[in-house]
């Protein structure tokens, strides 16, 4: 009984950080999915969210600012703000530059944004990290605190789905593919392609940081080595292929998917002799791009492709004439 009690709790665990990890996918979707923006600083955005809200929600301390008193609600709102504020300002720099260009630009200001994080210890306590997050529900016995917390990442993930597939099959979405595929035909049909890409570079990052808010909230704990560019941007990026670019519910499956794979990975790895141990991430990091190619392999455009909106014939040819 207590090993099937073990491996629920494990079970609801991994459920909530693929979740997690659900919302940050879907916002990179937003950013290369909809629109071709290649932003490899994912990491960045999430550490804001995540420190944002532990800063205003956690208790006084000596160690880091914090005793703001704010509510997980107004602090994981906070964090979704804060990203969305730095994104305007990164969109501001760079959202000119293209593909490569913009990709090694956001890793850039990523890793800064890393390293100021590491290095303020009077606000973030450094590489010693932020403590005693609160947790929604966290209040309720076990394991109906791990339930609760799972059901509200499920209903953030189910109402974030919701409203994108609106968004894309809106003519803002239709407009965003059109960028995406040729922008300059886009500009040449009046669109304000620039102004464009920021919202799509801010909505991504809004959604980053909530990402990294969760996982604030329901590790209980914040350090910048969490933002580390293999977890917080690599393993992202490879839900999102894996999952299928341009398609929420591949970025969800994704999301899930490669998390379950790099829990079990962790899980083997953790079995292989003391000598072994060092190597442990290197092998895990080499499971997880062998799963890429077999999936790949079979699935070139990802789990769930792209579904390319129809417009009917009779919506864009004027009615015959009586």
């Amino acid at each position: 009984m207590e090993q099937l009690y073990g491996i629920f709790l494990y079970t609801v665990f991994l459920l909530t950080m693929g979740g997690i990890y659900a919302v940050l996918t879907l916002g990179l979707n937003i950013q290369w999915g909809f629109t071709g923006l290649f932003n490899a600083g994912v990491a960045g955005f999430f550490a804001i969210g995540a420190y944002v809200t532990a800063i205003l929600t956690s208790a006084a301390s000596t160690r880091h600012l914090g005793g703001f008193g704010l509510s997980v609600p107004a602090g994981i709102c906070a964090a979704m703000v804060a990203s969305a504020i730095i994104a305007w300002g990164v969109g501001r720099i760079c959202i000119r530059l293209r593909s490569d260009y913009l990709a090694i630009a956001t890793l850039g200001i990523a890793e800064i944004f890393r390293l100021v994080l590491k290095n303020e210890i009077w606000a973030t306590n450094g590489a010693r990290g932020i403590s005693r997050i609160p947790k929604p529900f966290e209040h309720l016995p076990e394991p109906w605190n791990q339930v609760g917390m799972l059901l509200l990442v499920f209903a953030i993930v189910l109402a974030l789905y919701v409203l994108l597939e609106r968004a894309r099959r809106s003519p803002w979405g239709r407009v965003m593919a059109a960028i995406r595929e040729n922008e300059d035909a886009a500009r040449a049909a009046g669109k304000d392609v620039e102004r464009l890409r920021i919202e799509a570079f801010v909505l991504g990052g809004a959604l980053m940081g909530l990402g990294g808010a969760l996982m604030a909230h329901h590790i209980k704990f914040i350090a910048p080595n969490a933002a580390e560019p293999v977890s917080a941007t690599f393993l992202v990026w490879v839900m999102l292929v894996i999952g299928g670019s341009a398609n929420n519910r591949g970025a969800i499956l994704g999301a899930v998917l490669v998390w379950a794979i790099w829990s079990t990975t962790e899980i083997l790895t953790a079995r292989l002799p003391a000598e072994w141990a060092l190597k442990s991430a290197y092998l895990r990091i080499f499971l997880i791009g062998l799963a890429l190619q077999i999936i790949l392999q079979k699935y070139p455009g990802g789990i769930f492709r792209e579904r390319r909106l129809q417009t009917s014939r009779s919506s864009i040819m004027p009615p015959a004439s009586r």
